[in-house]
């Protein structure tokens, strides 16, 4: 069964052109909810432009419908990024992203030990904001998750 994603974007530690490549070669669609960028998790916008602006939960719908009519099966990610004013200072991300990779590597760290870490050490380095700013992520998905869920219902 085919599924739709509401995500705030991928984490700043990826390559996110890699990732949106990755995801055009698996034919999944990725919807800006509202924008034509790409969000990066605590930043709004990646710098990378999308192929494809939605400005609703009904037209979100929409592409739903479409994709059940023609016998699709990949899934959809709605790329739902926060307002400006509520994410991550962008100087204060780079600079704890920076400094918390800079210590991951001090320490050796690799593959799945590195996510923790960083989360855990941007929280400290940012006095707590990042993850102030992870909970309005959380609410602002299931916020727009349950928007389309209701328009979803009412076909």
């Amino acid at each position: 069964m085919p599924i739709t994603v509401v995500s705030a974007g991928v984490k700043s530690i990826l390559d996110i052109p890699a990732t949106l490549e990755r995801l055009e070669t698996l034919s999944v669609p990725v919807l800006g909810y509202g924008t034509d960028r790409f969000p990066s998790f605590w930043l709004t916008d990646s710098g990378f432009e999308l192929d494809w602006t939605v400005p609703d939960a009904a037209a979100v719908a929409d592409v739903m419908a479409a994709r059940d009519a023609l016998g699709q099966q990949a899934g959809i990610l709605v790329a739902n990024p926060l307002p400006v004013e509520e994410q991550l200072d962008p100087a204060v991300h780079d600079r704890a992203l920076t400094d918390a990779l800079r210590m991951a590597d001090e320490q050796g760290l690799t593959g799945k030990e590195v996510t923790p870490f960083l989360l855990l050490t941007i929280v400290e380095l940012t006095g707590g904001e990042s993850l102030a700013v992870n909970l309005k992520i959380a609410e602002n998905n299931i916020r727009v998750a349950g928007e389309i869920a209701l328009s979803w219902s009412g076909r």
